[in-house]
């Protein structure tokens, strides 16, 4: 058994300044909103004197920064007054999220609405329906094709399942013990690019420390074989360093990705200690790369750096709860769940740093500011942001025949946004947007099946569903 060798935390190493203090009176963006703007725009955002922000007609411009701008500098033609110097940085970036979050919500009110077993639809060149595949699980999180056509399924509280033919196997036997609590769980299961030949499963879940109390936890990796219903020939891949493991019960991230040179990557969220996902000697708020039996390549980009873990690949994230290559160009892409606001899809690139919680597009969840800024030196950029946030999930490069006018396309789950998203790029940018399940439930993860359907796991209705073409 090999275990990753991690350098113990030697003090708290910083790579840049920490997130910057706002003001302890900090309010409510919603109290902001009806102090400054409910007498023009209306208690509801409805319009009164000053126009409806709730559709999409904006007089002075649409984006964030163009809201932003309006609602720093006004416009004295249209009646609009300048809250510049009344209202912070901060403040006036709260209250773009605030907006966006109203106009979504009466844009989901009149929204038409994706059900399993309902008509079908046309969407980016495809006609297709929803259909059950298996209910009975509970929260599904991830699932893994076997070469035969099986299913493999996690389910959170900490059950291996295995999908045949439309019906769901006994609990596998010999799982590891998961850290059932809160966020935690069973998570992400994966399966080795040579696994025909070698048989590797991986699994990534909420791992009690070895030495601790009882809600320690940090997020561990383990391989193993299945065999006869049973999970056998485990091996440790991925501990972290002890002195690390924190009790909160969220943002654990477990995503794995190979990239098929024999790396595993794999993410861990800031585990509710935001200010950790700056420093280097810390395994949260990071996606990290290992060799595929746990050991750490010699050119990552930390090793050697004093107090630092060399497992990091990248750091400043918040909770990267998908991960996949884009099989077109190798390259490296992961979904990151924002606060209140700010949810990421970020190219994920050798040694940077992605600013969580020093800059961010989203504010705190009673409401608050975070940061005045949501950009700075030396801190990458998301290729695309959500705001309101969608809280995206597991994600997946499509790659099958039944939908080829989707080729290489993104998937991407929304858990709170109940949706998934259809994604194309040109030139490594977004350049539209597709909704394919919209209001079906909170989508978990998604894969593309041996059949070319699209398999989607829906926690609340908990059960997995899959798109199929329609001639």
């Amino acid at each position: 058994m090999r275990l990753a060798s991690i350098l113990p935390p030697v003090r708290v190493l910083t790579w840049c300044t920490a997130a910057l203090p706002l003001a302890a009176h900090a309010e409510d963006v919603g109290k902001i909103y009806q102090n400054n703007c409910a007498s023009c725009h209306g208690d509801d955002l409805g319009g009164g004197s000053a126009p409806s922000m709730l559709d999409d007609a904006w007089t002075l411009g649409g984006t964030d920064e163009e809201i932003a701008r309006t609602i720093r500098l006004g416009s004295l033609d249209n009646g609009m007054p300048a809250w510049e110097g009344a209202l912070s940085e901060a403040e006036v970036r709260a209250l773009v999220v605030f907006i966006r979050e109203r106009r979504n919500a009466a844009a989901q009110a009149d929204a038409t609405h994706t059900a399993s077993g309902g008509p079908a639809r046309t969407v980016a060149g495809h006609t297709y329906r929803v259909e059950d595949v298996v209910s009975g699980v509970e929260t599904p999180w991830s699932m893994a094709f076997l070469p035969d056509g099986r299913m493999l399924i996690t389910e959170k509280p900490g059950r291996l399942r295995v999908l045949e033919n439309g019906r769901l196997s006994a609990p596998v036997s010999g799982t590891p013990a998961v850290l059932d609590a809160s966020q935690g769980g069973l998570m992400e299961v994966a399966l080795h690019p040579a696994f025909k030949d070698n048989g590797w499963i991986y699994l990534a879940y909420s791992g009690r420390a070895p030495k601790g109390g009882e809600r320690d936890g940090m997020t561990t990796l383990v391989r193993g074989r299945l065999r006869d219903g049973r999970w056998v020939d485990e091996e440790k891949i991925y501990v972290a360093p002890e002195g690390t493991f924190r009790t909160a019960g969220h943002h654990w991230g477990c995503r794995i990705a190979f990239d098929g040179q024999g790396y595993l990557f794999f993410t861990i969220g800031d585990r509710g200690a935001q200010d950790q996902a700056q420093q280097l000697d810390r395994p949260n708020g990071k996606v990290h790369r290992i060799h595929d039996d746990g050991r750490v390549p010699a050119d990552n980009p930390f090793v050697g750096t004093a107090g630092a873990l060399p497992t990091i690949w990248s750091f400043g994230h918040r909770n990267p709860q998908g991960l996949d290559f884009n099989p077109a160009d190798g390259s490296l892409w992961s979904t990151e769940h924002g606060p209140r606001g700010g949810d990421e899809l970020n190219l994920v690139q050798r040694g940077k740093n992605y600013g969580w919680p020093v800059i961010t597009y989203g504010i705190n969840y009673n409401g608050t500011p975070i940061t005045e800024r949501t950009s700075a030196p030396g801190m990458e950029q998301p290729v695309l942001h959500w705001t309101p946030s969608i809280a995206v999930c597991g994600i997946d490069f499509y790659e099958g025949a039944a939908f080829p006018q989707w080729e290489g396309a993104l998937l991407v789950t929304a858990l709170a946004g109940q949706d998934l998203r259809l994604l194309r790029f040109e030139g490594g940018k977004v350049v539209a947007q597709h909704s394919l399940l919209r209001g079906a439930g909170r989508v978990r993860d998604v894969g593309c099946g041996p059949d070319g359907a699209i398999y989607a796991a829906l926690n609340g209705p908990d059960k997995i569903v899959r798109l199929v073409p329609v001639p």
